[in-house]
């Protein structure tokens, strides 16, 4: 009976710490819109936090998160030192779609492509836009599906308690 006993506790113990384990980026290579390969580690272990927003040319609500984190971006910048990447899951055949919604919008991120959604499936999840904030030594603080207006406002909280500056 002992022995069920210590095997139960330790089974909830373990079960306990691996919810509350911290995620890291992955090391998966995405291409910048040019077609060169990059590590996104390279982009999350920066030394910035790091918003990373998973979006499609033809995802109205992604475009609306991506309009809405524009407004505060150049904000965002100076307060909290925060880049934003965001990365199409577009195919590669629609692709070329990609840079004059860019231009068209105005968008002064950094745009980079996971075309195969390897870095999609690496960071498991389903539907856009998601959005992830990652701290300066790469784990991933904060994570949001889906948008509507105001959400940007709960991922400046985030940002300013990552950031320290609450």
């Amino acid at each position: 009976m002992k022995q069920f006993l210590f095997l139960i506790a330790t089974l909830t113990i373990g079960s306990f710490s691996s919810l509350y384990a911290q995620k890291s980026v992955p090391s998966v290579e995405v291409k910048t819109l040019d077609g060169q390969t990059v590590d996104i580690q390279k982009i999350t272990n920066s030394g910035k936090l790091v918003v990373i927003s998973f979006w499609a040319t033809w995802c109205k609500p992604c475009q609306l998160e991506l309009d809405a984190f524009a407004e505060f971006y150049e904000e965002w910048q100076e307060k909290y030192n925060v880049e934003i990447v965001a990365i199409t899951i577009d195919t590669q055949r629609a692709l070329p779609k990609v840079p004059p919604i860019i231009e068209t919008k105005g968008w002064n991120f950094t745009f980079l492509s996971d075309a195969n959604q390897q870095l999609k499936n690496a960071l498991n999840f389903q539907s856009i836009p998601q959005t992830f904030l990652v701290d300066a030594k790469g784990n991933v603080v904060y994570e949001h599906s889906g948008y509507v207006p105001g959400d940007e406002y709960e991922l400046e909280k985030k940002i300013k308690a990552v950031a320290g500056k609450e």
